[in-house]
């Protein structure tokens, strides 16, 4: 990666140029100690003055950019001063709305909550005000002994981070909540940010040093060779993966664990601020002899199968290919937002164009027209989904046809990234901005919310994922959660709250395979693979089986905690090393892909051929744990009985013995602890006896005499067996409901000889049954 700088020759600031900002259209504002407000264009040149200023300005804060929000706040821009006001004032005729008197003394930082309801304002007094935004004081939330040099708003709005002196305080808005205070660096910290996505915090010190922190306090990386000059200025990118550092005469862009991606020169002075575009591609800096630059991000690479894509220049993409050593230039007449490449398309986002290609055929693309900026490109087999703050979420088909757009609530900049979102052929999953504890399901087909699934988590959700194989039946969601545990979450059935599984603890990392059920994650910092992690839905016990630690040899690969997985297509992942930014790439087991196909394909002579060869315990976990939850008898038989799970295999030899299906399926159901579904399958094929004695089996007593007295029908069998069991345990019966019908003048006569005689009157009936048959497999 490297950075394209514009410059105009001249400068039109006068004196330093202290700030800069993006206003929601694009247009990028600046202001100097010349006392002038300027706005430019993306390509960086000047539009005009827009105002003069009645003193010196020290920072500058766009209303934040919500979508559609209708008008209000989309033309107003707020400036502090040296005077210790803030001035309202109106991008469009550049007259000031609003003067605030906030400070004694100069006003040093503000910053806007990420909902655009408060202003937090710092100033040279040392005291820190959050104002509402009609510019009503609310409260005076931290009064330190040092001048405030930044500040930064929490993710979830409810803390901010401010900068005095060495230290960084973490200061909740409810006073009864205790605040987090530490020495952060061996000089006065310079600048702050707190990004809404990672929930990292950067600061930059005169000391030459910038540091990583969580929003505990706790240092996650530090630069190891300090700057020539002071780190003035810091700021996360929108989508929360970058960095950018200014110091005099340097902008760094670096990851956002750390390590660099590029350092570049500017004759600009000292950066006192930088301001990114809200597609991550481009930021402006504030340079101190009154240069106002733009820098482009080129040599972005992305890498799929045998092709490595790369932007070479703001409006070029270079796919290049290793096998054949052959590469495709392909020309763009506007300059390239984003990119997404995978599943055998590349998908590119320009300023006004969405362009899609084949990786097997670049010269015939398709293209439609581009309505907003494009933030976020999700891709699955079938589609992809593009999303910006104006028009939401759209899904298209790779032909370039629109198929719908999701039906969301208002987006914000910090629900766009690959946490937030996922996206398989038929489902996209959307963690809910208003309850970080759950998460949406929406349907590709229409976009419109599927009410019948109800996942809501037991904590705050950090990050979630689609599985791509299969059909909806077979659909799963990963979810990671702030305590970083692994959760599986099936989507097959609706109703209540969806069941979760806990899989690992102590993730920094996973993601799902592009042709199977495959999930690997780095935990504990190791490289742990589940071949079929949806086995636990249907046989626990067959998990452990399933689940692997990469190794090199017999030495096993430990991994850092800023360790980020980038892709897993096919047999191979890439993972990103946190320390230095190294792409380390490793394989796994093709032969569960292979099983895969072959289920796909409806091929069990395959697939148990297949795991014959291969003689591996994991194996044959996949392939009974598809068996079962397919319904494949004999598939299941042979695949247990390879794994010496003997009672298992008695029990699928007792299931095929079953001549009803429906019975059979409601054993399959009961067996996968499915006992609500079993239930119902008995009951619509109107085995009431059958369901009545499941319960009875599972000593649900109580349901079992509701579906007798429902269906008018073996009562006295419900009782029996109830009196049987406690006898047997020497115990008195206390459940109203039957001593009610063993007791007083309404008392059930038993007689175990009727019993019986209805129970094998039963029998008959299921054996006499139309589509009564043993199971042939």
């Amino acid at each position: 990666m490297r950075l394209n700088f514009t410059q105009c020759s001249s400068n039109q600031h006068k004196e330093a140029c202290c700030a800069v900002v993006w206003s929601s259209g694009n247009e990028l504002y600046s202001c100097g100690d010349d006392c002038t407000v300027w706005r430019w264009n993306m390509a960086g040149e000047p539009l005009g003055k827009v105002c003069d200023l009645e003193s010196n300005p020290t920072d500058m804060v766009w209303y934040p950019h919500q979508g559609k929000r209708g008008d209000q706040g989309k033309d107003l821009f707020v400036v502090a001063c040296a005077d210790g006001f803030y001035r309202v004032i109106s991008a469009t005729t550049g007259r000031v709305e609003k003067a605030i008197e906030a400070h004694k003394g100069a006003l040093t930082c503000l910053a806007w909550n990420g909902e655009g309801g408060a202003l937090a304002t710092g100033g040279e007094d040392g005291t820190v005000k959050i104002w509402s935004a009609t510019g009503m004081l609310r409260s005076t939330l931290a009064q330190q002994a040092q001048c405030i040099h930044a500040l930064a708003w929490s993710p979830e709005n409810d803390q901010v981070l401010l900068a005095s002196g060495k230290e960084l305080t973490i200061k909740p808005l409810q006073p009864s909540n205790k605040h987090l205070s530490w020495v952060a660096h061996a000089s006065p910290v310079l600048s702050v940010d707190w990004s809404p996505v990672s929930n990292l915090i950067v600061s930059g010190a005169e000391d030459g040093k910038f540091k990583v922190w969580d929003p505990y306090g706790r240092q996650t990386y530090c630069c190891t060779v300090p700057a020539d000059y002071s780190i003035t200025s810091v700021a996360f990118s929108p989508d929360g993966q970058c960095i950018a550092i200014g110091s005099y005469n340097s902008l760094r862009i670096c990851d956002k664990t750390g390590w660099t991606h590029c350092r570049d020169s500017c004759k600009t002075g000292s950066i006192f601020s930088i301001a990114w575009s809200s597609d991550s591609t481009q930021l402006a800096g504030a340079g101190g002899t009154g240069a106002v630059c733009l820098a482009q991000m080129v040599d972005r690479k992305l890498t799929y199968g045998k092709y490595e894509v790369s932007l070479r220049e703001s409006n070029r993409v270079r796919v290049y290919d290793f096998v054949a050593e052959t590469a495709e230039e392909l020309d763009h007449r506007d300059k390239v937002i984003n990119m997404s490449v995978g599943y055998g398309y590349l998908v590119i986002a320009t300023t006004t164009q969405c362009v899609i290609y084949a990786t097997d055929n670049f010269n015939t693309p398709h293209q439609f027209d581009l309505k907003a900026t494009v933030n976020l490109i999700l891709q699955a087999e079938k589609l992809f989904a593009i999303v910006d703050l104006v028009n939401g979420i759209q899904l298209h088909n790779y032909d370039g046809r629109a198929q719908c757009v999701v039906k969301t609530p208002q987006l914000t900049v910090s629900m766009i990234n690959n946490y937030s979102l996922a996206l398989s052929n038929d489902t996209f999953a959307v963690r809910d901005a208003g309850n970080s504890r759950a998460v949406q399901i929406f349907d590709c087909q229409n976009g419109r919310p599927r009410t019948e699934f109800k996942i809501e988590h037991t904590m705050e959700i950090s990050e979630i994922a689609l599985s791509q194989y299969g059909d909806l039946k077979s659909r799963k969601l990963a979810i990671v959660d702030r305590n970083r545990d692994l959760y599986l979450v099936s989507l097959a059935k609706g109703g209540k709250t969806a069941q979760s599984h806990k899989l690992a603890a102590m993730v920094s990392s996973m993601k799902w395979n592009d042709q199977s059920e495959v999930l690997i994650a780095l935990a504990d910092l190791k490289l742990v693979i589940w071949y079929y992690p949806s086995v636990v839905f249907i046989d626990k016990d067959l998990l452990p089986k399933t689940r692997s630690i990469r190794e090199d040899g017999q030495v096993q690969i430990e991994f850092g905690w800023n360790d980020q997985i980038i892709d897993f297509f096919s047999t191979r992942t890439s993972i990103r090393r946190g320390t230095d930014g190294a792409v380390l790439t490793f394989t796994v087991s093709p032969y569960p892909s292979l099983i895969f196909n072959n289920i796909t394909n409806n091929n069990w002579e395959a697939a148990t051929r297949l795991c014959r060869v291969v003689k591996e315990p994991f194996m044959w976990s996949v392939l009974a744990g598809l068996a079962v939850q397919r319904g494949e008898l004999k598939t299941a038989e042979i695949a247990y009985a390879a794994l010496e799970e003997i009672d298992k295999l008695q029990y699928m030899r007792y299931i095929q013995e079953i001549p009803v299906p429906e019975r059979r399926a409601a054993e399959l159901a009961l067996f996968q602890r499915r006992i609500d579904e079993a239930e119902q399958i008995l009951l619509q094929a109107g085995l009431h006896f059958r369901a009545i004695m499941m319960n009875i089996d599972l000593f649900n007593w109580e349901q079992a005499l509701e579906l007798a007295t429902t269906h008018m029908t073996h009562v006295d069998t419900v009782l029996a067996y109830r009196q049987a069991h406690l006898t047997s345990f020497g115990k008195k019966e206390h459940l109203q409901s039957f001593l009610s019908r063993t007791t007083g003048e309404n008392a059930v006569t038993l007689s175990w000889d009727k019993i019986k005689a209805k129970i094998d009157e039963e029998e008959m009936k299921e054996r006499n049954r139309g589509d009564a048959k043993l199971y042939k497999g």
